[in-house]
């Protein structure tokens, strides 16, 4: 991105809209126009955002590697910078530094059924990676979007859900725990719906985002259901602070998870002997 990734580079919020309850999408625009055209990025991959005066936080980039010139984050309000940030208005500025980490493999996935399982901000990760799939969708077999959240009011990305459901060979279910007076589909937990879905797990990939305890449970129906270990990928991005592998925040095993992941396949996280 830039010659020093250890400093914050200022970026400008162009817009601030609700996303679901508790949580706010924010497209942000670097003030420095070489770094609009040079900036890139892989799914999967994420920015330590500034909130100047308050601190940082790691963010997972939510737009397409595709989207040039701005990118998109979504966060949740849930502690002192992610609830500053959730007071700023377009216009404002804030720092980022990044991207960082690993990403989601895309070019040694292609020619296979993808399965992506996630729940409440957890497909915000999968996001990008997703539209970029869709974007070379002859590359890819059948694509099969499971997700879930608390309630219909946490659902996210509601535009991306109608429109990657129109995709060919696409299937896209949702469920909530807890559903309201509107909602008619599915009401459990999101491994209620792996039974719903034809899923070959001797030629899929699956990656799964979302709470711990959803992950733990979404991996264990999977190698029940015979998918080999290194064929489900996860992302730790909750574990990491700095970003840079320094404070030792991240640690698993013998990897740094800002450095060496966030991505990690099942079997890697084995490895490494991390409990999930």
């Amino acid at each position: 991105m830039n010659n020093n990734i250890y400093t914050p580079q200022l970026a400008r919020i162009k817009s601030a809209r609700d996303e679901a309850d508790g949580i706010k999408s924010f497209t942000l625009e670097f003030e420095d126009e070489k770094l609009r055209e040079s900036f890139s990025h892989r799914p999967g991959q994420f920015i330590e955002l500034t909130v100047f005066g308050v601190g940082e936080a790691p963010i997972s980039i939510t737009s397409s590697p595709a989207d040039k010139g701005f990118l998109e984050i979504s966060v949740v309000n849930v502690g002192e910078v992610t609830a500053a940030l959730h007071l700023k208005k377009e216009g404002e500025l804030v720092g980022l530094r990044g991207p960082y980490g690993n990403g989601f493999p895309f070019d040694d996935v292609k020619g296979r059924d993808i399965l992506f399982v996630a729940g409440g901000i957890g497909l915000a990760p999968l996001r990008p990676l997703i539209n970029q799939m869709f974007a070379d969708r002859d590359s890819f077999r059948k694509m099969t979007i499971l997700y879930g959240a608390r309630t219909p009011g946490l659902l996210c990305f509601r535009e991306d859900l109608t429109a990657w459901a129109a995709q060919k060979d696409s299937t896209v279910l949702l469920t909530v725990d807890a559903p309201d007076e509107g909602w008619q589909g599915n009401v459990g937990v999101v491994t209620s719906l792996l039974p719903k879905v034809e899923i070959d797990a001797g030629r899929t990939t699956a990656f799964v985002c979302g709470p711990p305890i959803m992950i733990h449970f979404v991996i264990h129906d999977l190698v029940t259901r015979g998918f080999a270990e290194d064929d489900i990928i996860t992302s730790m991005e909750r574990r990491m602070e700095c970003g840079l592998g320094k404070c030792g925040h991240c640690s698993i095993g013998t990897a740094e998870v800002c450095a060496d992941g966030p991505v990690f396949s099942y079997g890697q996280l084995k490895e490494l002997k991390e409990s999930i």
